[in-house]
């Protein structure tokens, strides 16, 4: 597996497999097994997947050892602010049952935002948490919390594939080496994107599929991918995209289909009231 370097010096495998919506109590422990065998080294999850116990069970029962697998987790906005931040890291580590975690984001860009990024500073310090990022925050909030920051977040994790391209987050998240991760890189199945033209001509050339084009192309992009699948077919077929290279004009050929647009607008108010309501645990 390819890594990419992070701002901190550390490395981040640059694909890795995600969790969300697989259910917890088998479901996520089966595919995150069957991803570890597959060769998949990064493993994401959430406090709000709930299945950060099975992905734990997995990991040990893997037979790999610990410091071959790279865990991301996320904090849910219910835990948020300085005292509940500490605690929700520490219900983090007791799920994972792990030592420390490899990287733990502030998975939505609300509420006590600051005072839960102090609690994971410090767990920086303390070693329970290696690296720490930040995931949905656009250019208009990151100008709003970036101030509060001592330790500089390593990734943001957005929606990003080739109809969402984040051009304008890139530029000043650059200024920092702050690295985009994807989520939703296939665009979540989206037909027009997996079958679109440009795409499939060259899944014809290189005889790759739709998704290892995408994948590629985000690799070359330098972004960390998170695509997910349960089928094991797919989950090899995501990370068998490092024998083959897109010129520059293929490249650019995908650059174009950028529409600017995605899925999720963090900066709709209507998502912070929604999402502040939604609670993970009692």
């Amino acid at each position: 597996m390819k890594s990419f370097e992070l701002n901190n010096k550390q490395l981040i495998p640059a694909v890795g497999f995600g969790t969300f919506l697989i259910p917890n109590n088998g479901p996520t422990y089966d595919a995150v097994l069957a991803a570890l065998k597959a060769g998949y080294r990064h493993i994401d999850t959430a406090a709000g997947y709930m299945n950060e116990s099975d992905v734990g069970k997995a990991i040990k029962d893997s037979g790999i050892d610990r410091s071959e697998i790279y865990i991301t987790s996320k904090l849910w906005l219910q835990d948020y602010g300085y005292e509940n931040a500490k605690k929700g890291i520490e219900t983090s580590l007791r799920l994972l049952d792990v030592d420390y975690i490899d990287l733990y984001l502030l998975h939505q860009p609300y509420g006590d935002y600051l005072g839960a990024w102090k609690a994971l500073e410090e767990a920086v310090q303390e070693g329970k948490i290696r690296s720490i990022g930040i995931s949905n925050v656009t250019v208009n909030l990151w100008n709003k919390f970036k101030d509060g920051m001592t330790i500089m977040p390593v990734v943001n994790q957005v929606e990003f594939n080739p109809f969402t391209q984040q051009k304008e987050l890139r530029k000043v998240m650059d200024e920092h080496q702050i690295r985009l991760e994807a989520w939703y890189p296939l665009g979540h199945g989206n037909k027009d994107l997996l079958e679109n033209e440009i795409i499939s001509q060259l899944a014809q050339k290189y005889h790759k599929n739709a998704g290892q084009i995408i994948l590629r192309w985000i690799y070359q992009e330098g972004v960390i991918s998170l695509p997910k699948s349960t089928n094991p077919k797919r989950m090899k077929g995501n990370i068998d995209i490092f024998d083959f290279e897109l010129t520059e004009d293929e490249m650019k050929a995908i650059q174009s289909l950028d529409t600017g647009k995605g899925t999720h607008n963090p900066d709709d108010l209507s998502n912070e009231t929604r999402l502040m309501g939604l609670k993970i645990h009692d």
